[in-house]
């Protein structure tokens, strides 16, 4: 199996926790993924805290980076125009690399030039900040990541955490991603988006809110599950359901049920024979027709294609 180098470029004022992200997710698949960590000049980098990292590589690994990953730095730091040696550096990475950034580390993609046309997401408060300097770019607050193909932009701190194990996920499918988080101690996938996290004005109303009510939702996964009976289940008005729902996942109940059947259905895909039909029952789809279309237009391919590019990909031993 070739190995996928991750290239971590730190700039002055990186946060430490972010810096770490890519090594401690990445690796805990140190067969298929070989992480390394550079500076614009090879030199040490100052983080936001007390101390400086000293980094083992200069820009020049960049040009042989498969993913290279631009974590955040201070936001005192922040500018429109890209930092010294920065434009330089990114200058050495191939076409097509993918280019994955977390939280203020979308700036720089965006002062590069290469979100433009993109939708993109960065940390929620620094969202009014980055549409008025980049307008170009479609920036969507709500979410913890956002996967344009060989470009991925994520929100705050630990939702690098997230785009690394999708990345994984992307790259070797769920069973492996489900080990790595194991192996960190966190959740394999966060519902909803950065809209939860939003300081609001008005606080929510007292009150039980929908939790336990997810929880009975993916007991129940094959049920149809109606608005009616999820609002019924959390003794809540429908309208009253929909809003909590909504202030507290970062979505309406209708999308993320079928982000949570999807999910479901590829982890059948990968560890088990059941026809496409069978697994539509058990993940509450109609018909597999249904189970098609929104895996398709989920992760853009059809559920035996899915098979048979994860089936093999058992999570490792350990």
């Amino acid at each position: 199996m070739t190995v996928h180098r991750v290239v971590v470029l730190a700039l002055d004022g990186v946060y430490p926790f972010e810096l770490g992200i890519p090594s401690r997710v990445f690796g805990a698949l140190q067969d298929r993924y070989e992480v390394l960590t550079c500076s614009v000049d090879g030199g040490p980098v100052a983080t936001n805290a007390d101390f400086a990292v000293t980094v083992g590589h200069g820009p020049e690994v960049l040009a042989t980076a498969d993913t290279v990953l631009l974590p955040p730095f201070d936001l005192s730091r922040l500018s429109r125009a890209l930092p010294p040696g920065v434009g330089e550096a990114l200058a050495r990475v191939r076409p097509g690399t993918r280019i994955v950034s977390i939280c203020t580390g979308a700036f720089v993609l965006a002062a590069a030039g290469l979100l433009d046309g993109r939708p993109a997401t960065t940390h929620w408060a620094v969202a009014d900040v980055f549409r008025s300097w980049y307008p170009a770019v479609a920036l969507d607050p709500d979410v913890l990541f956002v996967d344009d193909g060989t470009v991925l932009t994520s929100a705050g701190a630990a939702s690098g955490v997230d785009v690394c194990l999708h990345l994984v996920r992307r790259d070797h499918g769920a069973a492996v991603a489900n080990h790595v988080a194991r192996v960190c101690v966190v959740p394999p996938w966060r519902d909803g988006g950065q809209a939860q996290y939003i300081e609001h004005p008005v606080p929510p109303a007292a009150g039980s809110g929908t939790s336990a009510t997810r929880q009975w939702a993916l007991e129940n996964l094959h049920e149809p599950l109606t608005l009616t009976e999820l609002a019924g289940h959390a003794r809540m008005s429908l309208r009253t359901f929909a809003r909590r729902f909504g202030e507290e996942v970062g979505m309406s109940p209708g999308r993320w049920l079928i982000q949570q059947r999807v999910t479901r259905a590829q982890h059948l895909l990968e560890t088990t024979d059941l026809a496409v039909d069978d697994i539509a029952g058990q993940v509450g789809f109609a018909t597999g027709t249904s189970l098609r279309e929104h895996l398709h237009a989920a992760i853009g391919v059809s559920p035996m294609a899915y098979r048979r590019t994860f089936r093999g990909a058992a999570a490792p031993t350990g």
